[in-house]
């Protein structure tokens, strides 16, 4: 790719295209009604270019302007108990380290606001949730009547909202010019140097390490290491209070507080350049063997004869399904998120169905397209008499 593209979240280097797709869908979340208008999704082509001074990993190509979250957006996750686990444990934590009792909490990009609802009841504090997509009947009765959505853009807007916990998970990576979001995240913040920031975002790391191709779709424009989510904290008069890996290392855990000056890195684990650039080469030469691998491993299956159900129908499984084109190879797609049973997933021909339909097609494979719900789909697998082979991507 001979364009030049600036680093968004650094402002000062080029990028250097490592990995390219073709007509991907614009949405991996959104849930269509009809096949017809899944097959139609609108489509774009993907390019990761990685910053050597920041670390920090891009889609060069992408284009906000076909973005659109709202009604039949469906990303929930604490219908699994895996993950109820792990956030509660995390909302328990958080309380205790930073006193979030009687608080007001804002949550930017609050998803259908299970998260915000729990933090508020443990801790009873107050929130707002911000969200274009975010559903208010989904937590409907829950809170106390101490919780209350915004269906909107985070904007400067919300500068009055009173605010001692600003949290922020799994947002930031569909935001493209995260420099300037995080700048003005900290103008609204202004000199409320008491408040806490939290953030929460995947890692690029197992993206890299792992050749993990179905973690990258269209919508997740931003990809961050420990380093390059820290340096445009820093680089933004925000200092660092946490900094780690969580949920089988996959998600990214950042705590911080504003500053009145720039703040020099501090933590050891910050210094990941060389690092990553090793991994950006690794992922460069390795990636489409991998994509080969799996895509043989399929075909095989259907040569043989055996039915292959995928376990998990989020933007996981629409990266994996388009990026090797083996919707022809999987003959069901399951998930335990009722709000997408009889949706379509975008760009991809495959309706979403309960997990008890496994019980008819008896699968001779059930790929999980997480590898942290093993053990729970083992057990929901083993509840509905399935006996079949269970990998995970």
């Amino acid at each position: 790719m001979s364009m030049t593209h600036t680093c968004p979240n650094c402002q000062t280097a080029e990028m250097d295209v490592f990995y390219e797709s073709e007509r991907i869908p614009v949405h991996s979340c959104m849930m269509l009604d009809r096949r017809e208008d899944a097959l139609a999704f609108p489509t774009r082509d993907l390019a990761l270019g990685f910053c050597s001074a920041c670390g920090f990993v891009s889609n060069v190509l992408f284009d906000h302007a076909v973005q659109q979250y709202a009604a039949g957006y469906e990303e929930q996750q604490s219908f699994s108990p895996r993950f109820r686990d792990f956030q509660r444990d995390m909302i328990a934590g958080l309380i205790q380290r930073y006193d979030l009792h009687d608080k007001d909490i804002v949550e930017i990009g609050c998803g259908k606001g299970d998260f915000l609802v729990e933090l508020c009841e443990a801790g009873n504090n107050r929130g707002v949730g911000i969200d274009p997509a975010c559903d208010p009947d989904r937590m409907s009765g829950r809170g106390g009547g101490r919780v209350r959505f915004v269906s909107e853009l985070y904007t400067d807007q919300h500068a009055d909202l009173p605010c001692d916990f600003l949290c922020c998970r799994h947002t930031l990576e569909h935001i493209h010019p995260t420099y300037e979001f995080i700048r003005l995240m900290r103008e609204v913040v202004g000199d409320r140097n008491d408040m806490v920031v939290f953030f929460e975002v995947p890692t690029v790391e197992r993206v890299l390490s792992e050749e993990a191709f179905w973690d990258i779709y269209y919508e997740h424009c931003s990809y961050f290491s420990l380093g390059s989510l820290a340096r445009v904290f820093r680089a933004n008069r925000f200092d660092i209070v946490e900094l780690s890996l969580d949920f089988d290392d996959q998600y990214l855990l950042l705590v911080a507080r504003p500053t009145e000056n720039v703040t020099d890195a501090t933590l050891q684990i910050e210094d990941d350049l060389a690092h990553l650039a090793e991994s950006v080469a690794k992922f460069r030469d390795g990636v489409r063997k991998t994509i080969d691998g799996w895509r043989s491993r399929l075909m095989d299956y259907k040569a043989e004869g055996k039915r292959v159900a995928v376990w998990g129908s989020g933007s996981k499984c629409v990266s994996f399904l388009c990026s090797m084109g083996a919707d022809a190879q999987i003959d069901a797609v399951v998930d335990i998120n009722p709000f997408r049973h009889g949706k379509w997933l975008a760009g991809v021909g495959k309706q979403v169905t309960a997990p008890q339909t496994l019980r008819d097609l008896s699968p001779d494979v059930v790929v999980a397209m997480n590898p942290i719900y093993v053990d729970e789909i083992r057990c929901d697998l083993d509840t509905l008499n399935v006996s079949a082979e269970l990998l995970a991507i």
